[in-house]
C-alpha cells in the first residue's frame, strides 16, 4: 500500500476519547476512518473547496474505496496528529492518503487512503464541478487553490 503523502500536507490535532476506544482500551480501529474524515475535511477547508459547499451546489463524495494499515494503538487521552495529503485528482474522483501519528513520541500509528467518487446527491456518478475540480487540481499542482475560479 503506498500512501506516500506529498506536499501540501494538512495536519490537524485530535484527542481521543473515552467512548472512541473499544473494551481492551485502544482506539476502535473503525473510528481511524472517523479520523481520516476529520484530516480531509480539514484538508479541504484549507484549500478552498469546502465540502459544505459542495453538498449545497448538489454533489457529495462517497467513499468508494479505502485501506488502512494498523501499526500501532492509541489509546484514552492521547493526542493524535492527522496528516492529509491529496495524491490524486480524476474527472469523477479523488484520492486522500493518510497517517496518524502519536504526538507525545511521533509513533506512526495507522497510514491509509480513501477514493472518493463525485456524486449528485441521488447517487448518480458525476465529473467534479468545474470550480471544484480546478481547486484540487491546483493543489495537486503547488498552485494556491484560492486564487482560482
Amino acid at each position: 500500500m503506498n500512501c506516500h503523502l506529498p506536499a501540501p500536507i494538512r495536519s490537524v490535532q485530535y484527542r481521543v476519547l473515552y467512548g472512541d476506544t473499544d473494551s481492551g482500551g485502544v482506539v476502535y480501529y473503525g473510528n481511524y476512518l472517523r479520523f481520516f474524515e476529520i484530516g480531509r475535511t480539514e484538508f479541504l477547508r484549507d484549500f478552498g473547496a469546502s465540502y459544505r459547499e459542495l453538498e449545497e451546489r448538489g454533489y457529495i463524495m462517497p467513499v468508494v474505496e479505502c485501506s488502512s494499515r494498523y501499526k500501532a494503538s492509541a489509546r484514552y487521552d492521547d493526542l493524535l496528529t492527522i496528516e492529509t495529503s491529496l495524491l490524486e485528482v480524476k474527472k469523477y474522483s479523488c484520492r486522500f492518503n493518510h497517517r496518524i501519528l502519536r504526538d507525545n513520541d511521533g509513533q506512526l500509528l495507522v497510514k491509509g487512503f480513501t477514493i472518493h467518487a463525485c456524486t449528485d446527491l441521488h447517487g448518480k456518478l458525476s465529473r467534479f464541478p468545474d470550480y471544484f475540480q480546478a481547486r484540487l487540481l491546483a493543489v495537486t499542482s503547488g498552485l494556491s487553490p484560492l486564487t482560482q475560479s
